[in-house]
């Protein structure tokens, strides 16, 4: 019986993890982002920059690409904690953006969409 329990919790907690990012649901959460943005190999700038490597990218340097001078003065490097705070309210995190989007507030969705954006590379390709 101790073995059925700790392998039921132990299954709740690895499940648990793999619905934490959904990277095929963050795809749908995306959606919103694609009428600034695109993604992928074939991606370029638009309305907002082409998001290819964003974690770990320096903001404000994406060459083509014509920033505000808050987002390229900002000093912040793309990792997951950054973006959240951003994206969760991006005027706040970087008062004087271009971003016009009001915020997700949803933390599963924001979850779905940075597993999602994390796929891709620099090169626009799926790691």
């Amino acid at each position: 019986m101790r073995k059925l329990v700790l392998g039921t919790m132990l299954a709740v907690m690895v499940s648990g993890e793999a619905i934490a990012q959904d990277a095929a649901a963050g795809e749908k959460v995306f959606g919103v982002c694609k009428a600034c943005h695109q993604i992928g190999e074939t991606a370029k700038n638009g309305v907002g920059p082409q998001l290819n490597g964003l974690i770990g990218r320096k903001s404000g340097s994406v060459a083509g690409y014509s920033y505000s001078a808050a987002n390229k003065d900002s000093g912040i490097t793309w990792d997951e904690a950054t973006f959240r705070e951003y994206i969760r309210d991006p005027k706040a995190k970087i008062p004087g953006t271009k971003m016009i989007y009001a915020g997700l507030k949803d933390e599963q969705k924001t979850n779905d969409l940075v597993a999602f954006l994390k796929q891709f590379g620099a090169d626009g390709k799926k790691k």
